[in-house]
C-alpha cells in the first residue's frame, strides 16, 4: 500500500520531461550515427544501439533509486560523498587516459566518468551540511565549509586535468545564494569572468579604465550616503592587480588548446581547419536548418560527418540542421519546462535538506544546458560539456537520471508524510 501510495505521488509532469528529452536526445543520437552502410538495427557495434542499452539500464536505475527509503539519502549523504572523492582519487592509479585526461575507468568495453557522478555526491553533502545541521550560511565559518565541500572535487577533476566539468560546479553558489548566501558572492564572480574576458579581449590598459570609470561613478552616485572613499580604492586596485594577472593564467595555467578556443572566441584567432573546426562546422549545421530543418537523418552536415563529436557534446548542431530553428526552440523550451517544474518542486518542500537538493538539481542542469548551447553555438569556447539527456555517453545520462530522480524520490516522500 506504501508503494502504491508512493507511485501516486511521484511527479509525473517532471518524469515525462525527463522521458521527453531522453527520447528526443536518442532519435538525434540515431540520426547521428546512421551510416550508409547496410546494418542490423541492433549491432552493438552503432553509437545509437550502445546509447538505447544505456537508457534501458536507466530503468533499473530509476526503480532502484525510487525504492529507497527517502531517508536514505539524507543519512548516507557523507558517506556517498566521501566514497565519491575516493573514485576521483583513484584516477590517477586506476584511470584511463582520454584525450590527455585521466578521467575515465576503464570497465570492458566501456567507461565510466567518476565526475558526473560526483555532482551528485556533492550536491548530497552539500545539502546535509546546509539542511539537516541547521547551518546559518550567513556566517563565514559555515560558508568556508560549504566552499570545502566544493572545493575538494573540484580540484581532483582540475588535476586530471577535466577543466571543463570542473567548471560546472559554480552551480552550486545558486542553491547557497537562495539559503542566504550574500549577494556578494554573485557579484564578485560576476566580476572576475568580466574582468578576465576584458583584459584578454582589450588588454590591462582597458580593463584599468573599466574599473575606474565605474568605481568612480558608483562612488559619486552614493557619496551621499558617506561612501568610503578608502574601501573604494582598495577595490579598485584588488580589480586592477587581477587584471595584471590574468595573462599569467591564460598563458601558465591554461593548456595550448583552451588558450586557442578562448583565442577563437574572442576573435583573436581564425583557424576553423583547426581548433575551431568543430565550431565552425557546428555553426554551420545549425545555420543550414533554417525555420523547419531538412528532416530527420537527412541533415548534410550530419551525414557527412562534418560535425566531430556530434553525437556527444555537439548533438543539438543535429536539432538545429535537421528540425530547424522551431524544433531547436522546441527543445529548449522543454529544457526550461522542466528547470522551472524543478524549482516549484523545490519550493514546496517541507525540509531545507529537501529544497536545498532540488535548487541544487536545476542548477546543475541549467549550467551544463546554458554552456553546452552557447559552446554549439560559438558564444562560448568549446570545454566538453554534455548536454543534459541529449549527448552519448552512459555516464552522463546515468549521472542526470540518478540526480533528477533522488529529488523526485525526496519530493514524493514530503508529500506522503504529510
Amino acid at each position: 500500500m506504501a508503494i502504491r501510495r508512493g507511485i501516486e505521488k511521484f511527479d509525473w509532469y517532471t518524469i515525462l520531461l525527463y522521458v521527453a528529452l531522453v527520447v528526443i536526445g536518442w532519435v538525434n543520437i540515431y540520426s547521428v550515427s546512421l551510416s550508409d552502410i547496410s546494418t542490423s538495427f541492433l549491432d552493438f557495434d552503432q553509437v545509437y544501439v550502445k546509447q538505447l542499452l544505456w537508457i534501458s539500464l536507466c530503468l533499473v536505475l530509476i526503480i532502484f533509486i525510487l525504492g529507497f527509503d527517502a531517508k536514505f539519502y539524507e543519512r548516507f549523504s557523507s558517506i556517498i560523498y566521501i566514497i565519491s572523492l575516493l573514485s576521483l582519487l583513484g584516477l590517477f592509479v586506476f584511470g584511463k587516459n582520454v584525450n590527455g585526461a585521466t578521467s575515465w575507468y576503464a570497465v570492458g568495453a566501456f567507461s565510466i566518468q567518476p565526475s558526473e557522478f560526483a555532482k551528485i555526491a556533492t550536491a548530497l553533502a552539500l545539502s546535509k551540511y546546509v539542511g539537516d545541521l541547521h547551518t546559518n550560511i550567513g556566517e563565514f565559518k559555515y560558508q568556508l565549509r560549504s566552499f570545502l565541500i566544493i572545493a575538494l572535487p573540484v580540484l581532483f577533476i582540475i588535476l586530471q586535468p577535466d577543466p571543463g566539468s570542473a567548471l560546472i560546479y559554480i552551480a552550486f553558489i545558486f542553491p547557497l545564494y537562495r539559503e542566504g548566501l550574500h549577494f556578494i558572492y554573485l557579484l564578485l564572480g560576476f566580476i572576475i569572468a568580466a574582468l578576465f574576458i576584458i583584459t584578454l579581449a582589450f588588454g590591462v590598459g582597458w580593463a584599468a579604465i573599466s574599473v575606474i570609470l565605474i568605481a568612480g561613478f558608483l562612488y559619486f552616485k552614493n557619496r551621499k550616503k558617506r561612501s568610503n572613499l578608502f574601501k573604494y580604492s582598495i577595490i579598485v586596485l584588488a580589480c586592477i592587480g587581477f587584471s595584471f594577472s590574468v595573462n599569467y593564467i591564460f598563458n601558465q595555467v591554461f593548456e595550448q588548446r583552451h588558450r586557442d578556443r578562448f583565442n577563437i572566441v574572442l576573435g583573436k584567432e581564425v583557424d576553423i581547419k583547426g581548433i575551431g573546426y568543430n565550431t565552425n562546422q557546428s555553426e554551420i549545421a545549425i545555420g543550414s536548418g533554417g525555420w523547419i530543418g531538412k528532416g530527420w537523418t537527412q541533415g548534410t552536415q550530419t551525414k557527412g560527418n562534418f560535425v566531430p563529436e556530434q553525437h556527444t557534446d555537439f548533438i543539438f548542431s543535429t536539432v538545429g540542421e535537421e528540425w530547424g530553428f522551431l524544433g531547436s526552440i522546441a527543445v529548449i523550451i522543454l529544457f526550461i519546462a522542466l528547470l522551472i517544474r524543478i524549482l516549484q518542486l523545490a519550493e514546496r518542500q517541507k525540509t531545507q535538506f529537501s529544497r536545498f537538493y532540488g535548487y541544487c538539481v536545476a542548477s546543475v542542469i541549467f549550467i551544463h544546458f546554458f554552456i553546452n548551447i552557447g559552446m554549439v553555438t560559438g558564444l562560448f569556447p568549446t570545454v566538453g560539456i554534455p548536454l543534459p539527456f541529449f549527448s552519448y555517453g552512459g555516464s552522463s545520462l546515468w549521472g542526470f537520471t540518478i540526480l533528477l530522480f533522488i529529488f523526485i524520490r525526496l519530493d514524493a516522500s514530503n508529500f506522503i508524510n504529510r
